[in-house]
């Protein structure tokens, strides 16, 4: 279906571009970025159309994209029966440690309000938001802290209490995305996060939810003066969790300015240049650059070409988690994904509603114009089905096997001194996740 054909003179950033736009040409869309049928296919309908009559020809076509979509859900829904490996990013015993560590943090942060008269509640309160909030995902961005500290460090360094140092900065990382998480369930309105109520939908929560997001964040940078004030990666430590809480904010604004003051969504502002730029900055930055980043400076790794190599195939890998991300919230298992899909119902900017309104017909877009966005089950249903009218369970299958097999190739051109394992590591774990 695509032309892949590797050349010696072409770098494979190059072929990761030709590899885009093979899958994205449109011929009159002003969106031509979406990833579309190939020029061949429209060889072939035209052709066709000239032969024989046109609703005999979109029987044919409608037959095999349906046929696609069968073949493609039933591949992913088998691996998310049956995955081929674990989620995690660390064995069994390294992820034990590094929850056994979590109640020693808590203890930590409470410790000065309980010994004050004036905070117990406080406190109490505080302890419940961070066990809440903190422990109970999948703490890949903790745990590619540690996993990255490990095989960047001196062997010799590599002590118990340097390990420690590292999974508090882990668990650092862990609350930025709760404090991330908490006020995004609200701006969302969404009902579930990891299986359970979101926080501020919790008995005597509601709004006063942003404080307790407030005080998560906050505490990162307690925690990191108490432990590393006088280590020679403090300012570098507290730089990166600054830059990375701002661009993920940013990121949070380029995906809210996609509705209207209704909630309604701005379907023409759904392009896959800015759905790039909203994954960048909301979502790969700290999910995936900044843990890497962390681990580097604590392993006393300044170099400043190592880390612009490092920060662009992270931030491809982000590009990826988020695509994986997207299409698992509407074709995922609720029971497996640990959420309920809301991104149809919220009017989200996602990889499925660009793609679909980039090879919409007229008439679908209007589906879309008046469905997308609405929480009326039949407008989620009839979404739906114009996703697999369109074939983009099929197209995601084929988007998940090529970029997987480029970002792999993309990572064995690192130099400067960067381990491959290290990146590929986290790749292995991504591809075909189930949640």
């Amino acid at each position: 279906m695509f032309s892949m054909k590797l050349c010696r003179n072409r770098t494979c950033r190059e072929l990761l571009r030709d590899f885009r736009r093979n899958i994205s040409k449109t011929s009159t869309d002003k969106n031509s970025d979406a990833i579309s049928r190939v020029q061949d296919h429209k060889i072939q309908l035209a052709s066709l159309e000239n032969t024989c009559d046109k609703s005999e020809t979109n029987r044919r076509w409608m037959k095999q994209m349906q046929h696609n979509n069968i073949r493609a859900l039933s591949t992913l829904h088998h691996t998310l029966i049956k995955p081929p490996q674990s989620s995690s990013l660390a064995s069994k015993e390294q992820s034990r440690d590094f929850m056994a560590l979590f109640p020693d943090i808590v203890r930590e942060l409470t410790d000065i309000g309980t010994r004050n008269q004036e905070l117990p509640e406080v406190m109490k309160r505080f302890a419940r938001t961070l066990q809440y909030n903190t422990p109970n995902g999948k703490k890949y961005r903790g745990m590619i802290v540690i996993s990255s500290y490990k095989m960047l460090e001196d062997p010799a360094r590599l002590t118990p209490e340097n390990i420690r140092l590292a999974s508090i900065v882990g668990w650092c990382v862990e609350m930025l995305q709760a404090y991330f998480l908490i006020l995004d369930d609200i701006m969302d309105s969404s009902e579930t996060r990891r299986g359970n109520p979101c926080w501020y939908r919790q008995p005597g929560i509601g709004m006063s939810a942003i404080n307790d997001a407030l005080m998560i964040q906050n505490a990162i940078y307690a925690l990191l003066k108490k432990h590393f004030k006088n280590h020679p990666a403090y300012v570098p430590l507290m730089e990166v969790f600054h830059e990375t809480t701002l661009r993920t904010t940013l990121g949070q604004s380029l995906d809210s300015m996609c509705l209207d003051q209704d909630g309604k969504p701005k379907l023409d502002m759904f392009t896959m240049s800015r759905y790039s730029s909203i994954v960048k900055y909301k979502t790969a930055y700290y999910t995936f650059h900044a843990p890497v980043a962390l681990a580097m400076q604590l392993a006393g790794m300044d170099d400043v070409e190592q880390h612009r190599q490092a920060k662009t195939i992270l931030l491809e890998m982000g590009q990826f988690f988020q695509i994986q991300d997207d299409f698992l919230d509407c074709f995922g298992e609720p029971s497996v994904t640990g959420k309920m899909g809301t991104d149809i119902q919220e009017g989200k900017c996602s990889w499925l509603a660009v793609v679909a309104l980039q090879r919409a017909t007229p008439a679908q877009r209007k589906i879309m114009e008046e469905h997308y966005g609405r929480t009326e089950p039949e407008s989620v249903a009839i979404v739906k089905q114009l996703y697999q009218d369109l074939s983009l369970p099929n197209t995601y299958a084929i988007y998940e096997e090529e970029s997987y097999n480029i970002i792999k190739t993309h990572i064995q051109q690192i130099s400067k001194g960067l381990q491959h394992d290290l990146f590929f590591n986290i790749m292995e774990k991504l591809y075909k996740r189930e949640s």
